[in-house]
C-alpha cells in the first residue's frame, strides 16, 4: 500500500513525459488532459512486495512465470496508453500472456464436476476454455474503466471477496493465492486516493488490463478442478464487469453494430444519463459490487438446490435492474413488459369478477 502511494506521483510525471495522456473527446468524461498508465505503479508495488517481502510464501516457478505473463500484459497496456492499439492488437497481447499462464505456469482448468454427471475430464478442451476465460475477464475489467476510481474500487471489492472466499470457504490448498490477492488489494488501496474523483491519474489500459488479467488468473486456481459452485462464485463476484460486458455485446448485436465498436451506453454512462453525478455513479456501482459480493458469500453456505434458486433469483433481479436503467437500449424490456401484461390481465380478471358479482346482486 505504501509502495503504491509513493510510486504513483512518479508514474504520473512519467506518463506526461512519454505521452501517455488521455485528451478530452466525445467519449471521455475528462475535461482536461489526464495522465494514464497508473497501473504501472500498481504492478511495480505488487511485484516488489512479492519479490522482497513475500517471496518465501510462493512457489518460485509460479511466482516467476506469473511475472513473465504480467510483463507481457504491462507492455501491451503501456504501448496502448501511449500509441492506442487496435482491439485485435490488444487481444493478441492478452493471448500471449494467457499462453504463458497455460504452458509455463501450468494454471488451467483440467476437470469439470457437474451434479448428477460426476467428474468430466476436459482433455483438449482445457486449452480453449482457459484461454477464453482469461480473455473474457481481462476485457470485462477493461470495459468498466470509464470513471474516476470505478475499476479500482470494484476490483478492490471483488479481489477481497475472492481472497476471503478462497481461503475460508473453498478449502483451496494454494493459500499463497489468497496472499497474492490481498497484496494486490493493498496496492490498489494505495493507488485509489490518486484515482478517485477528481482523479489526478488514470489506471489506463496498463492498469485495467493488468488487474483484469490477475483476477482471471487468480480465479483459475479455484477452477482447476471446476464444480458448479467454484464456477458460479467468481462469476458472481465479478458481476459488475461481466454484466456490463455481456449486455454491451448484446446491445451492439441487437443494434447491428460491431461488437468492438465503443459507445456511451455502458453501466456508468446510463447512470450518469439518469442524472447521477460522477461521484454518485461510482458509489452506486460500488454498492452493486458489494451486493454481488454478499450474494457470492451465500453459495458456500447453501446446498445444490439453494445455490440454483439463489442463481435464478440473482439473474431475475439483475435483468429487472438492467431493463429499468435501459442498459440494452430504450424499449427493450421483455421481463418488465411481461410483468406489466400479467398485472393488467390480473386486474382485468378481478374487474370482470367484480362485475359478475354486481350483476348477480
Amino acid at each position: 500500500m505504501l509502495l503504491a502511494a509513493l510510486l504513483t506521483p512518479f508514474i504520473r510525471q512519467l506518463a506526461f513525459k512519454v505521452g501517455a495522456v488521455d485528451n478530452p473527446n466525445a467519449r471521455r468524461v475528462n475535461k482536461i488532459p489526464m495522465p494514464t498508465m497508473g497501473g504501472l505503479a500498481i504492478f511495480l508495488s505488487f511485484n516488489l512486495a512479492n519479490l522482497f517481502l513475500l517471496r518465501n510464501q510462493y512457489p518460485s516457478s509460479q511466482l516467476y512465470s506469473l511475472i513473465l505473463a504480467q510483463l507481457i500484459i504491462i507492455a501491451t497496456g503501456v504501448i496502448d496508453d501511449i500509441y492506442e492499439l487496435k482491439p485485435r492488437q490488444k487481444m493478441f497481447g492478452i493471448f500471449l500472456a494467457a499462453l504463458v499462464v497455460f504452458f509455463v505456469a501450468k494454471v488451467r482448468m483440467t476437470t469439470l464436476t457437474l451434479p448428477f454427471l460426476g467428474v468430466i475430464p476436459l482433455g483438449w478442451l482445457s486449452f480453449p476454455i482457459t484461454i477464453i476465460w482469461i480473455l473474457a475477464i481481462t476485457n470485462a475489467v477493461n470495459l468498466i474503466d470509464g470513471l474516476d476510481g470505478l475499476a479500482t474500487g470494484v476490483s478492490i471489492i471483488a479481489l477481497t471477496t475472492s481472497a476471503v472466499t478462497g481461503y475460508f470457504f473453498l478449502n483451496v490448498t494454494n493459500t499463497f493465492v489468497s496472499i497474492m490477492m490481498f497484496t494486490l488489494v493493498a496496492a490498489l488501496i494505495g493507488f485509489l486516493p490518486y484515482n478517485f474523483h477528481p482523479a489526478r491519474i488514470y489506471l489506463g489500459d496498463t492498469g485495467s488490463l493488468f488487474i483484469g488479467f490477475m483476477m482471471a488468473v487468480f480465479s483459475l486456481y479455484g477452477l482447476k478442478n471446476a464444480t458448479f459452485i467454484t464456477i458460479i462464485i467468481p462469476v458472481i463476484i465479478m458481476g459488475v464487469p461481466i454484466t456490463d460486458t455481456v449486455y454491451a455485446i448484446l446491445r451492439r448485436w441487437l443494434n447491428n453494430k460491431p461488437i468492438s465498436q465503443a459507445d456511451k451506453h455502458h453501466l456508468h454512462h446510463r447512470l450518469m444519463q439518469m442524472g447521477l453525478s460522477h461521484r454518485q455513479t461510482v458509489l452506486v456501482i460500488y454498492g452493486i459490487a458489494l451486493i454481488f459480493s454478499f450474494i457470492s458469500l451465500l453459495y458456500p453456505l447453501s446446498n445444490l438446490w439453494g445455490s440454483v434458486l439463489l442463481t435464478v433469483a440473482t439473474l431475475l433481479g439483475l435483468e429487472l435492474f438492467v431493463e429499468l436503467i435501459g442498459l440494452v437500449g430504450d424499449g427493450r424490456q421483455p421481463l418488465l413488459d411481461g410483468i406489466k401484461k400479467l398485472v393488467l390481465m390480473t386486474s382485468a380478471r378481478e374487474r370482470c369478477d367484480r362485475d359478475k358479482e354486481d350483476r348477480h346482486k
